[in-house]
Order: C-alpha cells, then sequence, then structure tokens
C-alpha cells in the first residue's frame, strides 16, 4: 500500500519517481497469516518481469469522510497485462490493505479500462480479488462503478476467457463480478464470499453461522457451486489457474489449444476392456475410464466437489484440448439431478463458447426421482442441459458405457441432439427405461400369476437381449459404431480429426431463451 497524507497532489508528485512504498509492518502481518501482497501475487502469477502495470499513479478524488487524508497510488487496484506460459492476458489485483480493498470511482475505472483493453486484444481477464465491497464514502459512484465492471463481464462473457481468484474475504458487489465470469477459484480456509457476513444475518434471520460455514472456500466448492476448483493455498491458487489457461484459448476466434508435445499414450488402455462389470447395477469408477483414453492420462478436473453423480473437465486427446462430460456411475448411479444438469450445463455452453470439442461418456440410469427435486424443478434444470447440448456447435463426441435410459439418453450428447459420433460399448443398454422395469410394466397381468419368478427373470432376460443393447440403436442410426473399450481413443482420435472444421448455421436472433 502506498499511503499519502495531508496534501496529497503534493505528496503524490514527489512519489512519482519511486518503484512502490509498502508498510512493512503490515506486510509482515499478512505473511505470518499465509497472505500475500497484492503484487506479490501477481508476480508470482505471470511470467517473470512480464507484467506492464496500468494507471499506477491514479487515486481518487473523494473528498468526504477523511477520505482526503486517505490516498493510495493505484487506489486500491493494481491493474496491467503480463504474459502467463509466454501467452498475454490482462489483470487485476486488489490490494485489501487500502481502505479493505474497496471500490471506488476511480477503482472501477482502473478495472473497466483492463476489461476493455483485454476484449479488444483477445486476451484473457484475470481478477484477484480481495475486497469489502463498494466503498460507502464515495456514495452512488461505488454502486455506478461495480454496474460498470458488470456489464463489462456480461460484454466479455463467450468473447475472452474470465477467470476469478478469491483471496480473503470479499462481500456484496465483489462478489457479484466473480459470479458472472467463467471459473472461480477459491483458497481453503483463507478466502470467504458471501453477500451479507454472519453477523447480518444473524441480525436479520437468528441464525448462528460461521464465517466459514456461510461462505468459506469448501462451502462454495461443495455445496453452492458458485466457485469450481478448491485451491490448498495462494501458491496451489496461481498453479491452477496457469493450468485451466493452459487449455484455453485466448478468444472465442482462436481454435482450441494443441500441444503435439503432450499426447503420450495414457496408461493401460487395455484394461477398459475389464473396466465396466457384467453386472448392470454394480457400480464402478468413471475415472478409471477417462484416465486410460487421454493423454498422459491427464485429467484436469472442473467442479471436483460439486455434484459429483456428474464429471466435468479438460484433458487432451492427440494433442488437442477437449471438454469431458461424464456420468459417474459411483455416486447415485449417475443419475442426473438439479446440480449436476446445471454443472454440466454451463461447463458445455463455456466449451461451445470456445471452440472446445465436447465429448461425453454416458452411463445413466435417468433423473433422480424424488419429490425434492421435482418441486426443486428439475424439469426445468434439466432442461438446461438439453438446451445446453442442442445449442452447441462445437464437434460433439459420444461414448455410451452402459447406461442409457430415458430422456437422459437424449440429453447426454444423443445423436438427435447433434451429436457427430455416437460410440456405444457392448456393454451399453439403450432403452426407455431399464429391463426390469420394462416387464414389470409390459407383462404386469402375466406375472400376477408367476408365484416363482422364473418367468419374470426370462422375461427380463429376453427384453434386455432384445431392446437393451446397443446394436438395436445401431441398426436404426442412433449409434455409428459399436467397438472394444480399448479401440475408444483411436476411434474419438479419428473423430475429432474428422470434424477439426466442423461449421453449423443457425436461424439468425438476437438470443435463445434458456429455461434459466
Amino acid at each position: 500500500m502506498e499511503t499519502l497524507k495531508s496534501d496529497p497532489n503534493k505528496k503524490l508528485q514527489d512519489k512519482r519517481s519511486e518503484a512502490c512504498f509498502v508498510d512493512s509492518s503490515v506486510k509482515e502481518k499478512r505473511h505470518e497469516r499465509g497472505i500475500l501482497m497484492a503484487r506479490e501475487r501477481i508476480e508470482q502469477l505471470v511470467d517473470e518481469g512480464s507484467f506492464l502495470e496500468i494507471d499506477r499513479y491514479a487515486v481518487h478524488q473523494c473528498q468526504d469522510f477523511g477520505m482526503e487524508s486517505k490516498v493510495a497510488l493505484g487506489d486500491g487496484v493494481i491493474t496491467g497485462q503480463a504474459k502467463i506460459d509466454g501467452r498475454p492476458v490482462y489483470l487485476f489485483a486488489h490490494d485489501a490493505t487500502f481502505v479493505g480493498g474497496a471500490l471506488g470511482l476511480v477503482f472501477a475505472r482502473k478495472v473497466c479500462k483492463i476489461m476493455d483493453l483485454a476484449k479488444q486484444a483477445g486476451c484473457p481477464v484475470i481478477g484477484l480479488n480481495e475486497s469489502g465491497g463498494a466503498r460507502i464514502q464515495e456514495g452512488v459512484h461505488s454502486l455506478a462503478g461495480y454496474a460498470d465492471i458488470f456489464y463489462r463481464n456480461v460484454s466479455c462473457s463467450g468473447v475472452i476467457p474470465q477467470i476469478s481468484v478469491i483471496y480473503g474475504a470479499c462481500a456484496g458487489g465483489a462478489v457479484y463480478s466473480p459470479a458472472v465470469t467463467d471459473f472461480t477459484i477459491m483458497v481453503k480456509d483463507k478466502s470467504y464470499m458471501f453477500v451479507t457476513g454472519p453477523e447480518i444475518v444473524r441480525t436479520v434471520t437468528g441464525e448462528d453461522v460461521s464465517l466459514e460455514e456461510l461462505g468459506g472456500a469448501m462451502t462454495h466448492n461443495s455445496r453452492s457451486g458458485v466457485a469450481q476448483l478448491l485451491a490448498e493455498d495462494e501458491e496451489d491458487s496461481f498453479w491452477l489457474t496457469q493450468k485451466l489457461l493452459s487449455y484455453l484459448p485466448s478468444n472465442n476466434l482462436d481454435a482450441a489449444p494443441q500441444d503435439d508435445s503432450d499426447c503420450e499414450l495414457p496408461p493401460d488402455m487395455e484394461a477398459l476392456d475389464q473396466v465396466v462389470p457384467v453386472e448392470s447395477n454394480k457400480p464402478y469408477d468413471m475415472y478409471d475410464v477417462i484416465k486410460r483414453i487421454f493423454d498422459k492420462g491427464d485429467f484436469f478436473e472442473i467442479s471436483p466437489h460439486f455434484a459429483t453423480n456428474i464429471i466435468t473437465g479438460f484433458a487432451r486427446l492427440g494433442g488437442r484440448s477437449v471438454g469431458i462430460v461424464a456420468n459417474q456411475p459411483k455416486c447415485l448411479a449417475g443419475c442426473l439431478d438439479i446440480n449436476a444438469s446445471v454443472k454440466a450445463a454451463r461447463f458445455v455452453r463455456f466449451l461451445d463458447a470456445f471452440n472446445i470439442p465436447v465429448l461425453t461418456f454416458v452411463d445413466v440410469p435417468g433423473y433422480l426421482p424424488g419429490t425434492s427435486q421435482e418441486f426443486g424443478g428439475i424439469i426445468r434444470h434439466g432442461a438446461k442441459l438439453l438446451y445446453a447440448y442442442c445449442e452447441a456447435t462445437v464437434p460433439k463426441l459420444t461414448v455410451i458405457t452402459r447406461k442409457a435410459y430415458g430422456g437422459a439418453f437424449d440429453v447426454m450428447g444423443s445423436k438427435n441432439v447433434g451429436g457427430d459420433f455416437n460410440f456405444a460399448w457392448p456393454t451399453a443398454e439403450i432403452a426407455v427405461v431399464g429391463a426390469e422395469a420394462a416387464v414389470n410394466l409390459l407383462y404386469r397381468k402375466e406375472l400376477k400369476q408367476d408365484s416363482t419368478g422364473k418367468r419374470s427373470a426370462e422375461l427380463v432376460s429376453e427384453f434386455r437381449e432384445r431392446f437393451a443393447n446397443p446394436y438395436i440403436a445401431a441398426e436404426g442410426g442412433y449409434i455409428d459404431d459399436v467397438i472394444m473399450p480399448s479401440e475408444t481413443r483411436s476411434k474419438l482420435i479419428a473423430a475429432l480429426e474428422a470434424q477439426a472444421n466442423k461449421r453449423v448455421e443457425r436461424p439468425r436472433r438476437k438470443h435463445g431463451n434458456i429455461p434459466l
């Protein structure tokens, strides 16, 4: 923090030749708590020596509530341009050592300038956030400043990647901007996000809730879904940001990144032929499938703690960056529910916006039944995922590993919602409902006379053989090929190459009306 007291204009002039004045005691106290200064965060995130600061000497003009004697160079936010892994990015970092990182008019103008420059140049924008929200002393100017930022968040959405990293406690307007960005990273036990803090919650509702329970990193990663990545510490947050960027194009006109040096074969591909159990009701781990298909077996998961019945994340296939959506049979049998639908829909829409192919792995018995799901709007939320797949024009490749029942079969990248190449393993079961449910419905009267259960078993076996297998779907053209699991990687690479230049013309319109 660079603090100027009394006659700020004169002292500002004196400071222009200085690099950066930091209160050493403040710095030491933050370091003792494992918290870096704003400038230190930038230095550790970006390529060494690449940061070009913008508006370094900007200061606020507020003369009320004693603010005339509280002036800091930069006005509580550091903004500029840098490189990460040699690629240009724009970024800003809140300086919480000046009025708690609260946003004022000049602060907002600096952030807006960075966002405008990033959009013009087609570069990602990264926000390192640690702010208490609007600066009360500047009143409506602060509120208007936040609105200016929100407007740019939306304007940049789908044009350039936007990443937010949360440090310390962020409240009010300081959480709405990250919520509009593409990815939010929080630091375990050190970052917090909430619209109103624990004290106000206690006063208004009578609820006694801790800071961690209300808006901690794990709360937002596992319960609310507001954050997509959880960092162990600040150093880990820099690695997560760098790793995430490595999968993303710089803007929506660029192709997905390709790294031919990274296309090493995954380990133990042959073991795929034994991953899916013979018993159709026995769970298995979809991660065992993913790590045996993609380059080096690497998988960068997004939202790993939220809606764990569906898996989303990035990988590389033959050097190409791809996005993965996969049902997880180990959790809720892979059923789709409200949270899973919203999580996957948002991810698919991001992939489509930035030209990243969607690879879907299907093992889904349907939508999760129950009053809580129906009352919570599973129809509306489930439709978001359907909308996202139908809307996407990037290459869409689908592999059915086992169950694909009912409407969930349609939603999960089926041929009829625009799937380009759809494969099935021999273990795939494609039907309106499972064999047992189908037999109980179709042969209800006959089964009333079946006291031994022998006839029921025969009918189930017959139904599964005649209808619940991939070859019936393949005969109708709904599956392009039935393949051995160990062939999956080579088939997907060939399909991805064939669709690399995919172009889809849509009717002209302002935008669709997704069932929000």
